[in-house]
């Protein structure tokens, strides 16, 4: 049986990460390290990958240090709208939200899609009727929106440059239990001065997230509407599985895919076997990934 594991990011980043001052760098490393903690802890305790996927999810969409439930970047119109989706390696099933404006923790209201709903992806009201139907914890969108995020809307929209490295991208998860199961979770606010309503990659199976067992699970972040009309994570899983492809060089040719069509952008995978990869073809990717018998391990370079 192969070691449980963890592995998890905290969004590709186009510009250097020495960007950063050395305090910043170490407070986002100290919050991989909090995400890998809270979602090991499950595995350990013989809990499942999904579970354990969507935990480690949880922690980021809290922390405003990620661009994912509160602190995620605003849209055009200055408010957050939020993506995330869930699949489940044991069941092949997957649950999404799109454009949510007030929910807590999204990645909460994509797993009760995938539970409750009869559906696979619910947006905008639709989506945060469901969940307050489903009991889930709901926020004004004021929670969601920090100075940093309003101040990079600002520059965005005024032409000024602004250093994306700042604004750590799309979080996500994926894991394998103790039975050797896969799931994936992922949770984003998608683009700094996006138009209101825009779809992300992050919510949609097969496109920013997919996991499967006996194949792989798969997170990913970067330009999302390439990794949409690349359906990178359905397609780097189809390379896996057809194909018989190494997981780190299925990935590698998906992230080249991605650029070839002007994308840029990062991918998480683990397999019913061997390591973790994280791999990126940006100038850096914040990650983490533990292992049952190992040290975890989290940078942003």
């Amino acid at each position: 049986m192969e070691p449980f594991a963890l592995v998890i990011h905290g969004g590709a980043m186009v510009g250097p990460s020495s960007s950063l001052t050395e305090s910043a760098r170490q407070e986002r490393i100290a919050a991989l390290h909090e995400s890998l903690r809270r979602g090991f802890e499950l595995l350990a305790g013989g809990g499942t990958a999904l579970d354990a996927a969507i935990r480690a999810v949880m922690v980021m969409e809290d922390c405003p240090l990620f661009n994912a439930g509160r602190g995620a970047v605003l849209a055009a119109n200055g408010t957050v709208e939020m993506d995330a989706a869930v699949m489940d390696g044991e069941t092949d099933r997957c649950g999404g939200v799109s454009a949510v404006m007030t929910i807590k923790n999204p990645i909460l209201a994509a797993r009760a899609v995938m539970d409750y709903s009869p559906h696979s992806l619910l947006c905008a009201r639709g989506a945060e009727s469901f969940a307050r139907d489903q009991g889930l914890e709901l926020a004004d969108n004021s929670y969601f929106q920090t100075e940093e995020r309003r101040q990079a809307l600002e520059e965005a929209l005024t032409g000024k440059r602004f250093e994306a490295a700042r604004s750590l991208g799309t979080v996500g998860a994926v894991a394998r239990d103790k039975n050797g199961n896969l799931a994936a979770a992922t949770s984003t606010g998608g683009l700094t001065g996006k138009l209101p309503g825009r779809v992300s990659d992050s919510s949609i199976a097969g496109a920013g997230t997919w996991a499967v067992n006996g194949v792989c699970a798969l997170s990913c972040t970067g330009t999302g509407d390439v990794f949409i009309r690349n359906a990178t994570a359905r397609d780097v899983a189809c390379l896996v599985e057809y194909k018989g492809m190494p997981l780190s060089a299925a990935i590698r040719t998906g992230l080249d895919k991605v650029a070839k069509a002007g994308g840029t952008g990062g991918m998480i995978g683990l397999g019913p076997q061997g390591p973790a990869i994280m791999d990126y073809n940006t100038d850096a990717m914040s990650r983490g990934f533990r292992q049952d018998g190992a040290e975890p391990f989290a940078t942003i370079f």
